[in-house]
């Protein structure tokens, strides 16, 4: 019986900073295998590719394990949501066309099983941080983009890889801050004050593993990555339950 809701993020496959990428892969394959049999529906939230850009063209190289598990489920009638990352914002529609997922380009709220559910991968969310913004803006831009697609991807590629690999040598992501420091927090709490019928915030991007309650009836999730917890999260209809896999 499909009466489940899955979620999952931060895979960030084609990773150089992690060489056992292609194994990741078949690991979130066989996974993706286990759960079809009773998804409802499947929310990627986000940085499930290290680095995705689609050229109108050509797409990245790799990945055609997920790809064409991922066409099999939606082929079978498994829902499966794509969220952006800060890592694979660059999409157009080839995963929508090719692959039959639901893109998302922003957070959702939507009501899953009679519960309230915000959606996103959290980047940004909360996020006071100048220099951040700034990389935002930049990434998101259409004409740098356009710019962006000018060069050939021999040269572009390498250069978002080291890009990606030197923020993880310089530290990467912060553990846990505390539940007055973590900004996705923060942000959940704000969000609440205005919208109080929320019950679950889930989020991706902080690589981090929580089921925290922030108010009665609600709580904020944070997914964990498919690195080092190999986690994910799972909606019985009740309640919302991190595993790992």
């Amino acid at each position: 019986m499909n009466n489940k809701v899955y979620f999952l993020s931060d895979a960030h496959l084609g990773s150089r900073f992690h060489p056992d990428s292609r194994e990741r892969e078949r690991r979130l394959c066989r996974w993706l295998e286990r759960v079809r049999h009773d998804a409802q529906a499947i929310y990627l939230l986000g940085d499930i590719f290290d680095y995705w850009y689609e050229y109108r063209y050509v797409v990245p190289k790799g990945f055609t394990r997920l790809l064409g598990k991922l066409s099999e489920l939606t082929d079978a009638g498994v829902e499966i949501h794509f969220f952006i990352g800060n890592h694979d914002i660059w999409l157009t529609d080839y995963l929508s066309v090719e692959c039959g997922l639901i893109l998302h380009f922003e957070p959702l709220l939507t009501d899953i099983g009679g519960k309230r559910f915000f959606l996103a991968h959290g980047d940004g969310l909360g996020d006071d941080s100048r220099s951040f913004h700034l990389l935002r803006r930049i990434f998101h831009s259409r004409f740098l983009r356009r710019c962006f697609s000018a060069v050939h991807p021999r040269w572009t590629i390498p250069l978002a890889h080291a890009w990606s690999n030197s923020s993880r040598e310089n530290g990467g992501m912060q553990p846990y801050l505390g539940e007055d420091r973590e900004y996705l927090i923060r942000f959940a709490k704000k969000k609440l004050s205005a919208l109080p019928d929320i019950n679950y915030f889930v989020f991706g991007h902080r690589h981090i593993l929580l089921d925290l309650p922030i108010a009665e009836q609600c709580r904020v999730i944070m997914l964990g990555d498919w690195i080092t917890f190999f986690s994910y999260a799972v909606f019985d209809g009740e309640r919302v339950e991190l595993k790992t896999f």
